[in-house]
């Protein structure tokens, strides 16, 4: 067995990162993709190494040499590189196809070694297409599969319909052909197309005329999902791979979102409703996309009539904000030299808003980073403003309604400002009932200001919806000064449009997630390096033990593909191991509840 690999491109949409070196020895995290490839073949019994070189070829070839890992390297020089494209460098190495059983491998590729073995699992006479389930971030030769796994149709990147995606499979674009194939059916063709057509075209095409004319069967390796792989165009085809094979879960941490590039990713770090929206609610958002897509949104006038329905408040006490971070960070400004006061450990967009020289933080010391409202007076004190987050982030402290309402009166007595972030609210107990975006609340305290994210509970984070509730009409005007005339898309504003339908079924996904968390909690206690702390919110604070917190979220990024919040480094826990885990539906929860047992 020998493995073929196309190495001749200029990777133009590198831009200076293959300004002086061909695409295959750009560094992910470090080391250069053809040192991770050819790690993984030459340890599994591959006799040759061949490479087809082109742009840069001399630098590559003086990097590797003749040799890697004690496997023999040949070469073969595209030399019209800039006008062809990589069905010509195959054809260029079409004499080495012809005399061993093959592995074809493109260089931009970062992958797995359980892919390679999965390839060559097949008996050898066998010709396999490694293939995965399409998903977004893909490009590319896509194929259909029948019954068997074996693929009846190639279809180009042109021809494809998105419609028909759950159907189809990407190529990987790495291929195992047996020498027989190579001389009888695949040379012929490839030097046929070659002649025909020409050169500036793409090895699949022939592959999808022997699929269409050929009785050769090609099986299909099926990827389960977890097997990692990436295809490196661009930069941000590098970003992705770096995130994806580091192994440190800060990288994917980082980027606050995006991750439905990394579809086997367990997302249990980032705080979104499971139970909401209903599959009603989304086929309603897809009849209307192209008019949402196309159309601009209206500004914030309408926005502020239909946020006032869904809260049942005036249109002069609401703004909508493109998620409660917009919002959040306008508010925080309004204050002029004012005091501000926080309590920690917290969200930390609010203590990233504030001047350090306005900032006075309150750490709650108690084992469970609990408060209660005589703990709110104390700490308002010497403060102008005081922020409370209830139930808090990320400990799921809370403070009931009643004491809340006594606690609004003893500040609007000492004339100081309550924010309260209501992100969480329908989340707990009573659900919505706890929330104080009501009319006669607003009208009675004017020191009150609320935000509350609608991505979260709402369960529509990529929207980005967010709302901000006050009597206080001066600093609603001056909170929306600061906003643009258009911070809301055409997606937002008909969530808020169709919601009412819809409302019921928000009240049930609350309650629903709030069964699950007391049970998802009750398995949590049963993991003996884990100290859960209950929360009235959809996550739960957890103090680790025996490993350390980050230890503990690399692991389960490593071998599980789950993401946890590791608390490590974040205000007021000090040198303790904290990671938050996010409640997710049933079926998920139980899944990391049996990771965690696996690790210990």
């Amino acid at each position: 067995m020998q493995v073929i690999i196309l190495a001749a491109g200029m990777g133009n949409r590198l831009g200076e990162l293959t300004q002086n070196k061909t695409k295959c020895m750009v560094e992910v995290n470090g080391r250069p993709l053809i040192n991770r490839s050819l790690d993984v073949l030459a340890k599994l019994k591959i006799e040759r190494i061949v490479l087809v070189v082109g742009y840069q070829a001399a630098g590559l070839k003086n990097y590797l040499g003749d040799t890697y890992n004690g496997v023999p390297i040949a070469y073969v020089e595209n030399s019209i590189y800039e006008d062809t494209n990589n069905i010509y460098s195959l054809y260029l190495a079409k004499k080495y196809l012809e005399q061993d059983d093959s592995l074809l491998v493109e260089s931009d590729l970062i992958f797995d070694e359980g892919i390679i073995k999965a390839a060559l699992s097949f008996p050898e006479k066998d010709n396999v297409v490694v293939v995965d389930k399409y998903q977004s971030w893909m490009d590319g030769t896509v194929v259909e599969l029948n019954k068997k796994n074996e693929i009846t149709k190639f279809i180009s990147k042109e021809d494809f319909d998105f419609s028909n995606k759950d159907n189809c499979y990407k190529t990987v674009n790495i291929y195992r052909f047996s020498k027989e194939f190579s001389k009888k059916h695949y040379v012929p063709f490839l030097e046929a197309y070659c002649k025909s057509v020409g050169h500036n075209e793409y090895y699949e095409n022939v592959l999808k005329v022997l699929a269409f004319l050929s009785n050769q069967k090609l099986n299909a390796v099926i990827l389960d999902g977890n097997a990692k792989w990436y295809e490196i165009d661009d930069k941000q085809d590098l970003h992705n791979a770096e995130t994806l094979f580091s192994e440190n879960v800060k990288s994917y941490q980082q980027r606050f979102g995006g991750y439905w590039r990394f579809p086997q990713l367990k997302d249990f770090c980032y705080l979104v409703n499971p139970y909401f929206p209903p599959k009603r609610m989304v086929r309603e958002y897809q009849a209307y996309f192209e008019n949402l897509l196309h159309d601009y949104p209206s500004t914030g006038h309408v926005q502020e009539i239909l946020a006032s329905k869904m809260f049942d408040c005036s249109r002069e006490n609401i703004i909508v904000g493109n998620g409660a971070a917009e919002l959040i960070n306008c508010l925080m400004s309004s204050f002029g030299d004012k005091i501000i006061g926080v309590i920690t450990p917290t969200f930390y967009e609010y203590i990233a808003r504030i001047p350090k020289s306005r900032l006075k933080t309150f750490a709650v010391k108690n084992k469970d980073f609990s408060y209660s409202v005589d703990d709110l007076k104390k700490f308002s004190r010497n403060v102008d403003v005081l922020l409370l987050i209830n139930p808090d982030n990320p400990s799921g402290n809370f403070i009931p309604k009643e004491d809340v309402l006594c606690f609004l009166d003893y500040l609007k007595n000492e004339n100081k400002t309550l924010i309260l972030d209501e992100s969480f609210v329908d989340f707990s107990s009573e659900n919505d009932k706890n929330s104080l975006i009501n009319q006669d609340i607003l009208d009675k305290f004017k020191n009150l200001v609320i935000v509350k994210s609608i991505s979260k509970s709402y369960g529509v984070p990529g929207v980005r919806l967010g709302v901000m509730a006050s009597s206080n009409v001066e600093k609603i005007k001056e909170v929306k000064s600061k906003l643009s005339i258009w911070n809301i898309n055409s997606f937002g504003e008909f969530f808020l449009q169709i919601f009412g339908k819809y409302e019921k079924k928000y009240k049930n996904a609350c309650v629903a997630i709030s069964q699950e968390r007391d049970n998802f909690f009750s398995e949590l206690s049963k993991i003996s390096f884990l100290r859960p702390i209950y929360s009235q919110a959809n996550y739960f604070l957890c103090e680790v033990s025996e490993i350390t917190a980050t230890e503990l979220t690399n692991i389960m990024m490593k071998k599980f593909n789950i993401l946890l919040k590791d608390c490590t480094g974040k205000l007021a826990f000090d040198d303790k191991n904290y990671i938050r885990i996010a409640v997710r539906d049933r079926k998920d929860n139980n899944f990391l509840i049996q990771c965690l047992r696996e690790v210990k």
